[in-house]
C-alpha cells in the first residue's frame, strides 16, 4: 500500500511539473499570436487589393496586341511547383498535419509533375518522406520575417517560371481565420488569372505609360508580397493551433491530477484504516 501511495504522489509531481510547462508555452504562444495576428490583419487588405487589380490590368492587357507579360503566360502544364508553408517546430495540434494531408492529395491528383519548395521543417520532412521532389527549401524563418528575408523565395518562384522549366506555381499555406480555425489553402500563384470583362469593357483605372507596363513591374511585386503573406498567415495559425494545443494539454494534465489525488486519498484512508485494525486487533489480543 505504501508504495502505491508512493507511485501516486510521483505521478503527480510529474504531471504538476508537465502542467506548468505546458501552461507557460502557452502563455508565450499567446502574446506571440495576438503580434502575428495583427500582421496578417494589416497586410490582408493589400494583398487582396493588388491581386484584384491585376487580374483587371491581365484582363485589360489581354485585349490589346501587346506582347503578353512572361509572369501571365499560360502554357501547357507538364511541370508544376508548390510553394508548401509549415511550421519549423510541433506541439500546435494537426496543423501542419492537415497542411501536408491537403498538399499530398494536391501532388496525387495532379497530371503533370511537381516539385516542392518548402519553406519549414515540418513540410521538408514531410516531402522526403513521400518521395516528391524536392527543389528547395527554406527554414528558421521566424516569428517575424521582413520580405527583405523572404525574397529569395519569390526569386527561385520568378526564375523558374520564365526560363519555362515549370509551368505552373501553386502556393500551400494555412489560412488565419480565427484563434480556434485555421484552414489549408492551396491556391495559383502563377499564372495570375485575369478577371472576366465584358468585350470593350475597361476598368476603372488609368495606367501610364501602358498596362503592360505596369504589369512588368508589378507582378515580380506580387508575387513576393503574396509569399510574404502567406508565410505571415501560416505563422499567425501556428501560434494560435499551439495556443489551443497547449491550453487542451494543460487542461488534460489538471484534469489527470484530480482524478489522482482521487485515487491517493483513498489509497491514504485505506492505508490508516488498515493500521487502525491492526491496532485495535492488537488491542484485543493483548487484552485476552
Amino acid at each position: 500500500m505504501a508504495e502505491n501511495v508512493r507511485a501516486l504522489r510521483l505521478r503527480i509531481r510529474s504531471l504538476a511539473n508537465t502542467a506548468k510547462i505546458t501552461k507557460a508555452m502557452q502563455m508565450i504562444a499567446a502574446s506571440k499570436m495576438r503580434r502575428a495576428q495583427e500582421m496578417v490583419l494589416a497586410g490582408r487588405p493589400y494583398s487582396e487589393k493588388i491581386e484584384v487589380m491585376l487580374a483587371d490590368l491581365a484582363a485589360v492587357q489581354s485585349q490589346t496586341d501587346e506582347a503578353a507579360v512572361p509572369l501571365l503566360e499560360v502554357r501547357p502544364v507538364q511541370k508544376t511547383a508548390l510553394v508548401l508553408v509549415t511550421p519549423d517546430r510541433g506541439l500546435c495540434g494537426g496543423l501542419h498535419a492537415n497542411m501536408n494531408r491537403a498538399a499530398g492529395e494536391a501532388i496525387r491528383n495532379e497530371d503533370s509533375g511537381v516539385v516542392v519548395i518548402t519553406v519549414g521543417r515540418k513540410g521538408r520532412d514531410f516531402i522526403v518522406r513521400s518521395g516528391t521532389e524536392l527543389l528547395a527549401t527554406f527554414e528558421g524563418v521566424g516569428d517575424r520575417p521582413t520580405l527583405d528575408e523572404t525574397r529569395p523565395i519569390s526569386s527561385i518562384v520568378i526564375q523558374e517560371f520564365e526560363k519555362r522549366e515549370i509551368d505552373r506555381v501553386w502556393l500551400g499555406y494555412s489560412r488565419f481565420i480565427n484563434t480556434a480555425v485555421q484552414r489549408p489553402e492551396i491556391v495559383t500563384l502563377i499564372p495570375v488569372e485575369p478577371a472576366e470583362l465584358e468585350p470593350g469593357q475597361a476598368v476603372d483605372y488609368i495606367y501610364e505609360p501602358s498596362p503592360r507596363d505596369v504589369l512588368q513591374e508589378l507582378l515580380p511585386r506580387f508575387v513576393e508580397m503574396e509569399i510574404y503573406h502567406a508565410i505571415l498567415e501560416a505563422i499567425a495559425s501556428e501560434h494560435s493551433a499551439r495556443m489551443i494545443a497547449m491550453q487542451s494539454a494543460t487542461d488534460a494534465a489538471n484534469d489527470l491530477i484530480d482524478e489522482l489525488t482521487l485515487a491517493l486519498n483513498k489509497a491514504r484512508q485505506e492505508s490508516i484504516t488498515s493500521e487502525i485494525l491492526d491496532i485495535v486487533g492488537g488491542v484485543a489480543a493483548v487484552e485476552r
